[in-house]
């Protein structure tokens, strides 16, 4: 106790002391001296023991996305906001979610013996190493996955990697059908919900996904509660959701799902086919799958198949052992499917001049069980940043911009909260300047974090503003931590190094940025800080966990705290919106020139001429207006204008080709990945797939976008010129 208060009062002297440095030349602000004395009373503000407090309270039950508990975590965080001064209201929407009433999962060998019966609960030695205080609650709901259909099904087993569309593929090479069978994958290289999207396409009747100790258990490192991975019984539980189709409630893709919308606005349940699954799907640990691979027969799996239990993997048919012994499983799931209510927390600070240019910052609320890591250490530092916004508010500071912070519910199931709301309020966030994520908020010590390239020195300025507990800066620490070799530093997001500085990831999908960038065009980013964390999705992921791995001092809480906060009062209160559309075209321009050689290597025939004449005026204009941003008029309003309906001209309203719901014509999740992005999506999709028309086709939609925001961004450099 003594040492966390201890550390708690002295990092907000670390951060005094970087704001009373000499004040900084900031993008965006014509004279930052009055914004770095707010920062600075700001920065004094969030509290990591009371970031412990939220996260102790947030955790102390499962609160699975329309439980009663989950509504206590809403009034919660309701109160929290309306303590700070925030205009706060509880916000319910009606989904569709699945619940699990039984799950059952047998495998027999070739005689009949039956192997294992599960799922074996979660549980680790109560007598080793502390155990786990959390383990037990009767309120945990067997592991599952959301979106999953009810099943009974019974059939031999066929072992497929990752699951990924390489890994299918891989099997019909080798003369390996799929049809029929059970399908055994591990967790990771894609979103689980691909799995199954791909094992149907191929004929599958169900899907089993376990975790295998290469990608986050004993391989990794010690095993809970020795050490951070998972154990053996650990179950990463998880959404099948389609999400590249679209996220969201299922049942009213592109319509919010309001209390009072009519039956006949919705998908009936029974007619729903795109982003729903149709073959039963569950997790496993690999405490269960372990008996099942040991005894697949037939082939040995490709060597970089091989995960780390302890004998070789088989495909469990084909290849030259000619007929393998038939290992069959008997799936037998029953959900309970309906329309459940869900708590969005909404909570504003009305703007003084530019109240319709919303900033909107959020983290979702839900978890699979307790959600210690994913989600709540985001909503722990999300509700001390609300904290020292209330406390500028007592100081009689007012942003300019309105500013909208948002506790998301059932972002497991699909980012369903998130989707609903940006849905409900399309028009006005076609105004808006920016939205702010976070939603692993902190796994252990290492920052990063992924933005739309106009947003990603924005960023940077931000964490190089906000001390860091290993001492300097955020930004000193997060470029120290890439420059470390492998495997010290592992990162979930992809990033693009078109640019010599820290390297911020491309946003794909897989959290509440989602339906601000790649449906209504809003600038987005994305922060976290990350660390060994092996028990995601887990009974697991509980306080217990958090507090002996990921930040017993609750030091990094605080400090990304700090730079949520930022991000906001920077983009509530800069003179000029602080996008760098010159990296941004350099980006594109990049990503152009990558799909050429792609196309080349396909040998596909393509023209691309047009479209790299497009981003080359996008890229030419973007540098001219980042000139007039360092010296903009007096009056910056029509600028500003101009500057964000730049973002939105690069949305496509017909959508990509086989999902309209992503209209981002630069960036959206992969079809076969559905987490990591794809670029110039409808561009790279249609040559990867291969299909030259589709291609062409999306090439010229990505220069007509290109071109409208060029337009956008040359008036405006006209317009300032004046």
């Amino acid at each position: 106790m003594t040492r966390l208060r201890t550390v708690a009062c002295l990092l907000p002297l670390a951060a005094l002391t970087l704001a009373q440095s000499p004040t900084p030349q900031v993008f965006g602000y014509r004279d930052f001296s009055q914004q770095a004395k707010w920062d600075k009373s700001f920065m004094a503000v969030p509290d990591a023991a009371l970031a412990g407090q939220h996260l102790k309270t947030l955790t102390s039950a499962p609160h699975w996305a329309s439980s009663p508990e989950d509504y206590a975590t809403a009034v919660y965080v309701a109160d929290k906001f309306k303590a700070a001064g925030l205009e706060t209201q509880i916000v319910p929407y009606k989904v569709l979610l699945n619940k699990p009433v039984k799950i059952a999962i047998e495998a027999f060998d070739a005689d009949g013996k039956k192997i294992m019966s599960g799922p074996t609960p979660e549980h680790v030695d109560p007598n080793k190493f502390g155990g786990d205080p959390f383990q037990d609650d009767p309120r945990i709901l067997p592991a599952f996955n959301g979106s999953s259909p009810s099943g009974d099904v019974t059939a031999e087993v066929i072992y497929a990697n990752y699951g990924t569309l390489a890994d299918f593929q891989q099997l019909a090479k080798l003369g390996v059908s799929v049809k029929g069978k059970i399908v055994l994958v591990r967790y990771g290289e894609n979103f689980r919900g691909i799995k199954t999207y791909i094992a149907q396409q191929y004929g599958a009747v169900g899907v089993l996904i376990y975790s295998d100790p290469a990608d986050d258990g004993f391989f990794r490192g010690d095993m809970y509660p020795r050490g951070p991975y998972r154990p053996e019984t650990g179950v990463q539980r998880g959404s099948i959701q389609f999400l590249p189709i679209y996220p969201g409630d299922p049942t009213t893709p592109g319509v919010a799902s309001t209390l009072d919308l009519p039956d006949s606005k919705r998908i009936p349940v029974d007619k729903l086919e795109n982003n729903q699954p149709s073959i039963p799907t569950n997790p496993l640990s690999y405490h269960d799958a372990a008996p099942i691979l040991k005894a697949l027969g037939g082939a040995e799996s490709p060597r970089d198949w091989q995960g780390a239990l302890p004998f070789t993997y088989h495909l469990g048919a084909g290849g030259t052992h000619g007929t393998p012994p038939k290992i069959t499983v008997h799936m037998h799931l029953d959900q309970d499917i309906a329309l459940r209510t869900i708590w969005d927390v909404e909570g504003r600070i009305p703007g003084t001049d530019n109240s319709d240019d919303w900033v909107v910052a959020g983290n979702h609320r839900d978890a699979w069980v307790y959600g210690a890591v994913d989600p709540n250490s985001g909503t722990a530092a999300m509700l001390e940043t609300v904290h020292g916004l209330g406390d500028l508010l007592k100081q009689g500071w007012k942003p300019q911009r309105t500013i909208v912070i948002c506790s998301w519910d059932a972002e497991e199931e699909g980012l369903i909260g998130s989707t609903e709301w940006a849905e409900q309020h399309e028009k006005v966030l076609a105004h808006a300047v920016a939205y702010f994520n976070t939603d692993v908020g902190v796994a252990g010590p290492n920052f990063d974090a992924a933005a739309v390239p106009s947003l990603k020195q924005f960023v940077r300025e931000v964490t190089k503003e906000v001390a860091s507990p290993k001492g300097g800066t955020v930004y000193d620490q997060w470029k120290a931590d890439q420059a470390a070799p492998p495997p010290t530093r592992r990162t979930r997001r992809p990033t693009e190094a078109t640019d010599s500085d820290v390297h911020i990831g491309t946003l794909g999908s897989g959290s509440d940025y989602t339906p601000f960038i790649q449906h209504l065009g809003v600038p987005s980013t994305d922060i976290g800080s990350e660390g060994p964390y092996g028990v995601y999705h887990s009974v697991f992921d509980n306080y217990n966990w958090f507090t002996k791995f990921a930040d017993p001092t609750f030091v990094y809480e605080q400090q990304q705290a700090r730079v949520f906060g930022l991000e906001i009062l920077h983009m509530a209160d800069a003179d000029v919106l602080p996008y760098d559309y010159q990296l941004y075209g350099k980006e594109i321009v990049g990503y152009l020139e990558a799909a050429q050689k792609q196309a080349t290597t396909k040998n596909l025939t393509l023209d691309f001429a047009p479209a790299l004449a497009a981003a080359n005026r996008f890229a030419a204009a973007g540098t001219a207006i980042r000139a007039t941003q360092s010296t903009p008029p007096a009056n910056p309003t029509t600028l500003n204008q101009s500057l964000r309906n730049a973002e939105g001209a690069l949305l496509n309203p017909e959508g990509l080709p086989k999902r309209s719901w992503y209209k981002h014509t630069i960036y959206a999740p992969g079809e076969f990945t559905g987490y990591a992005a794809v670029v110039i999506p409808g561009v790279n999709e249609g040559i990867d797939a291969p299909d030259a028309p589709r291609a062409q086709s999306q090439l010229a939609a990505l220069t007509a976008a290109l071109n409208r925001s060029a337009t956008i961004l040359e008036n405006a450099n006209k317009e300032a010129a004046k």
